[in-house]
This record gives structure tokens, C-alpha cells and sequence, in this order.
């Protein structure tokens, strides 16, 4: 494979614990602090909330242990894009690169880094998103997105300077963010838990009830049964799955992973574990000190509940009975450590994609080029300026809530992949094989693919979107392939 000699260029310095903080650092963002209310406001009943964490759980889980086996058998820079490129064809590969690039990795970013800069806001006033700088026309540049694109441009340079000191970074704020969240948690069990609270939330854990706003008050409580609950449950996932993506981001760097073949599995399953836990535990403490439902013009904390905290900010309302008045600066604090670490992983990572395409002819030529510290610096500057240009624009958003179903879809072609190298490759190495073969990786299959469809369905505003995103890739790719001399 032609990675094969590329990836021995790359230092291999990155051991199990690395490699974990990595994963789970890429996953823990700002999501796990807000989406709830959302996901609240969808399903209406606790027991519910809970099973919708838990069931991305274990698709999360089912899916890095299925790409343990091909990232063992493919230990080389660009991961997933490798994977499918082998199982499938170039164009495959690339169409997963180009939204990778256009909007997945990027946006992320993006979307993360202006979560940093309003947090930061929130103890720095000055970096508000309403205090505009520059205003032109329909362009408004705050001074939250200034912020936002120098945290993405001093990550950026700290990574070009060697994965040495990418990896401390993210050791450091990984570490310190997953010690707080759990510290948070066991807070909120010991101080904000209240009697009347846990009766009311666990008494009726299972009736589903969709709220329906209206100017931003409750028009109806919709009862929901049979399949419109299962409807309910697929659509509310959006948060929790792009709360628990990026996983995959250690397979991007696997070149640069000691002993890749052991460790990367062993990191996939580890750091998604434990995500995977600290998620549901913290909804659960969410579900002891809040009441679940709760009305969007009270005036307090308990009377707006987990579906109405102001702004979504769940983790702050759940803090303000256990740090009181100082709540905010506590959680914005943690949502700083959090964001600035997860942005980090993702800065990382993303770029050795990029570098593989490059290596394919199918990305700028000079992004395959190594510095002097052997990471792809110029495909790390790349991303950074396409990521500024999000971050500008403000679109960021609107594109990830389009490809939320595109990345599932990726996801369910990775896996698939397993299947069709097995036949293709039977005698290939595979230090590690896919636990639960083939129950496990068809059961993922089949409930990423109930999502997707279930999405598909019920907000086509913004899932058909983003397959024309994908779509667009097809022309640039053979546009690309035919012309690459001139436009590489």
C-alpha cells in the first residue's frame, strides 16, 4: 500500500496513554453540557434521555471496536480515509476526504473554537459575540470569532513544532477537563442532589412527550407512542452522536503511534469507555438536581429545568446548586479546559488525512510534504486557514447540522469495509479482529443506517443538504484526477 512507505517518515511517539487522552479528548467538546435540553425538550422523560445516551454509547463502542480491526491491519497515516479508499474505490475515499475537509474536520473546529471564545466571554466580557468589530454588509466579524481563530492558529503552530508537544497539550487539558467532569459529577451527587427532584424526574420515567414551541413558549405537549417515540429517539440523537464523534481521529495519526497495532485498538475501546460512561453519569446527575421538564418563562434555574435551561447550558444550571452565584464562571471555565483540548486533538489529527490525500495526488501536493519535525506543516496550515474562514463566515454550524447524518453514513461504509477486505483479503494480518464479528459490526450497520433514515425522514432540511455536499465531491474528483498536474 502506498501509505506504507509514507508513514515511515513519521516519529513514532506516541504510546496507550497518549493515544487514549487523544481519543478521548477529541470526543469530550462542549456538547455533553448542553445538548441534554434539547434532547429533553424531544423525548420528555427521563428514562428516555438516559437510553438516548446509552444507545450512542453503544454504537460509539460497537464502532471503535469494529475499527480496531482495520486499523491494526492498516497502521498508517490517514486512518479512516485509508480504510475506505481499500475497501472501496479512490473516489470513495475521496468523497471522505473532501467533506472531511470541506466541513467535518474543519467545522468542527470551528464550531468548537467559537464555543472557546464564548466561554471565554463569559469571564473576559470583551470577547462577547455582540461586541462587533467589523461590520460590512451581511459580514459581522466579533471579537469571539478573533479569539476563536487564534486559539485554532496557536494550536495550529504548537502542532507544526512536533508531535512532542501536540501530545503534552492534549495529555494536560485532557487529563485536567476528564478529572473535573468527574469531579462535577460526584459534586452534583453529593451537593446539588435533591429529594423532590429524583421523585419527580424517576417517578414516570417513560412517557414520552415532544414539546412544541411557539415564539419560543410551549404551543403543545405532544403525548408520544410506538413508533412516533422511536421517531423521537432517532431525531434527538443528533446532539448526543456529534457529542460523542472523533473517536476515529486516533486512526488519522496511526503513523505516528507506537506499536499501532495493539494500541490503537486498545485506545479505541478504552477512550470511548470512558466517555462513554462519564456521559451517562452526568446526564444521571443532571436528572438529580433538575427537574426535567420545565417552562421556558420561569424565572429560576429549577422552574426552567433541564428542557429550558437558559441558553441550553445544562451543566451550568446543574452547577448552580453546587457553586451558587459563581456557577457560570466555574462551568465556563471547565468548557474552556474542555473545548481547548478537544480542539487540539482535532487540529492534530486532521491534518495527517489531508497529508495521505495529498500523497494520492488527490489533495495540494505540497500538503504530503513533512517539516523538520516530521509532521505535515503545511497541511496543518491548510486546515487552519479553512477553518478561519468558518469561523468568519459563521456558517460553521448550519453545515455540521447537515453532514450529522453524512458522517453516519461514513461511518456504516467504514464498517461495511471490514466485510468486503475480509472477502477480498482473507490472508491479510490482522493482529486484531472486530470484537463480535459479524453480529456486532451488523448490528452497528443496521442502527446507524435506522438513524440515518429516521433523519432522513424527519428533518430532510438538514440531512439532503449535506449529501449534496458529498455529491459535489464527484466532479471535483474527476476534475481533480484529470488535471491534477495543473492543480497540485
Amino acid at each position: 500500500m502506498s501509505q506504507q512507505e509514507s508513514s515511515l517518515e513519521f516519529k513514532r511517539e506516541l504510546g496507550l496513554f497518549d493515544s487514549t487522552m487523544i481519543v478521548v479528548g477529541s470526543m469530550i467538546g462542549s456538547g455533553i453540557f448542553i445538548v441534554s435540553a434539547d434532547i429533553a425538550r424531544t423525548v420528555g422523560s427521563s428514562g428516555l434521555l438516559i437510553l438516548v445516551w446509552l444507545i450512542t454509547g453503544v454504537i460509539t463502542l460497537i464502532g471503535a471496536l469494529s475499527y480496531g480491526e482495520l486499523a491494526s491491519m492498516m497502521p498508517f497515516a490517514g486512518g479512516q480515509y485509508v480504510y475506505i479508499r481499500e475497501a472501496y474505490n479512490p473516489l470513495v475515499g475521496f468523497l471522505y476526504g473532501w467533506t472531511l475537509f470541506l466541513v467535518v474536520q474543519t467545522g468542527t473546529i470551528a464550531a468548537v473554537a467559537v464555543a472557546f471564545a464564548k466561554f471565554t466571554g463569559v469571564i473576559i466580557p470583551w470577547f462577547s459575540t455582540n461586541n462587533v468589530l467589523l461590520e460590512l454588509s451581511a459580514l459581522r466579524i466579533s471579537a469571539a470569532q478573533l479569539l476563536a481563530i487564534a486559539s485554532v492558529v496557536f494550536l495550529t503552530f504548537v502542532n507544526v513544532r512536533g508531535v512532542k508537544e501536540g501530545r503534552t497539550v492534549q495529555n494536560v487539558f485532557t487529563f485536567s477537563k476528564t478529572i473535573a467532569l468527574f469531579g462535577l459529577i460526584v459534586l452534583g451527587f453529593v451537593i446539588g442532589s435533591n429529594a423532590e427532584v429524583i421523585t419527580s424526574n424517576f417517578a414516570d420515567m417513560w412517557s414520552a412527550k415532544q414539546v412544541h414551541l411557539k415564539n419560543g413558549l410551549i404551543d403543545v405537549i405532544e403525548p408520544l407512542a410506538g413508533f412516533a417515540v422511536v421517531a423521537a429517539i432517532g431525531t434527538s440523537m443528533v446532539g448526543s452522536l456529534f457529542s460523542s464523534v472523533a473517536w476515529e481521529n486516533i486512526t488519522f495519526i496511526a503513523a505516528e503511534v507506537k506499536d499501532p497495532k495493539k494500541v490503537i485498538p486498545w485506545s479505541l475501546f478504552l477512550g470511548t469507555m470512558i466517555v462513554t460512561v462519564l456521559y451517562i453519569i452526568v446526564n444521571i446527575a443532571y436528572l438529580v438536581v433538575l427537574p426535567l421538564q420545565g417552562n421556558p418563562s420561569a424565572k429560576d434555574v429549577t422552574g426552567l429545568g433541564i428542557q429550558f435551561a437558559s441558553e441550553d447550558r445544562v451543566g451550568t444550571a446543574a452547577a448552580h446548586f453546587i457553586f451558587g452565584d459563581v456557577a457560570v464562571v466555574v462551568m465556563a471555565i471547565l468548557i474552556m479546559i474542555s473545548t481547548f483540548g478537544c480542539n487540539n486533538g482535532l487540529i492534530l489529527a486532521g491534518a495527517r488525512v489531508f497529508y495521505a490525500m495529498s500523497k494520492d495526488n488527490l489533495f495540494f501536493k505540497f500538503a504530503k510534504e513533512l517539516n523538520c519535525k516530521s509532521v505535515p506543516a503545511k497541511a496543518l496550515w491548510i486546515q487552519a486557514a479553512w477553518t478561519s474562514l468558518l469561523c468568519l463566515s459563521g456558517t460553521y454550524g448550519q453545515l455540521l447540522d447537515y453532514v450529522v447524518c453524512t458522517v453516519l453514513i461514513f461511518y456504516i461504509l467504514t464498517i461495511a469495509g471490514i466485510f468486503i477486505l475480509r472477502m477480498r483479503m482473507p490472508n491479510a494480518e490482522r493482529p486484531y479482529k472486530a470484537f463480535g464479528y459479524p453480529y456486532l459490526p451488523i448490528i452497528y450497520i443496521l442502527l446507524a443506517a435506522s438513524i440515518s433514515i429516521i433523519l432522513l425522514i424527519y428533518k430532510p432540511n438538514y440531512t439532503w443538504p449535506g449529501l449534496l455536499i458529498v455529491a459535489l465531491g464527484i466532479p471535483v474528483y474527476f476534475v481533480w484526477s484529470k488535471n491534477n498536474s495543473k492543480f497540485r
